[in-house]
């Protein structure tokens, strides 16, 4: 059985937090976090976090602070999601790069940013649900 890790991050700017939309063409949007999978080259898992930013938002970001980790069996690979709460200390779309924003194919793939509450966080309709549910009762306190 392989395993794969990926690294997922909820981002905070300006007292908000920051997903992305994404709406591939013929498909009805969606919000998701910022993130992908950690690759060989990668150090660690914040440095794959940092490349994924970096690639999907042009950011640059603070401390890394992981704070719930998921694990979904499969037959044959086995996913650990490491989601990780950090701060944006600079972000230029210009800068993005790598596979998914420089594909057509991908469609809208553009920031947003919801209040600090769990009535914002639930409207978007995120998955993981364990993700919604912890987001739901701590981001608040997240902006303290």
């Amino acid at each position: 059985m392989r395993v794969r890790h990926n690294v997922r991050a909820v981002l905070l700017e300006d007292n908000q937090l920051m997903f992305l939309r994404r709406r591939w063409p013929g498909c009805l949007p969606y919000y998701t976090t910022v993130g992908g999978g950690v690759e060989p080259y990668d150090a660690d898992l914040e440095a794959a976090l940092r490349r994924e930013v970096m690639e999907e938002l042009g950011a640059t970001i603070g401390p890394a602070i992981e704070f719930l980790t998921l694990t979904e069996p499969g037959g044959k690979v086995t996913v650990v999601r490491h989601y990780f709460r950090a701060e944006v200390l600079g972000m230029d779309l210009n800068r993005r790069g790598g596979p998914e924003p420089d594909d057509v194919d991908t469609g809208d793939f553009s920031p947003v940013r919801v209040a600090l509450d769990a009535s914002a966080v639930a409207a978007l309709e995120l998955e993981p649900s364990e993700l919604v549910g912890y987001l739901c009762k701590h981001a608040k306190t997240w902006g303290a």
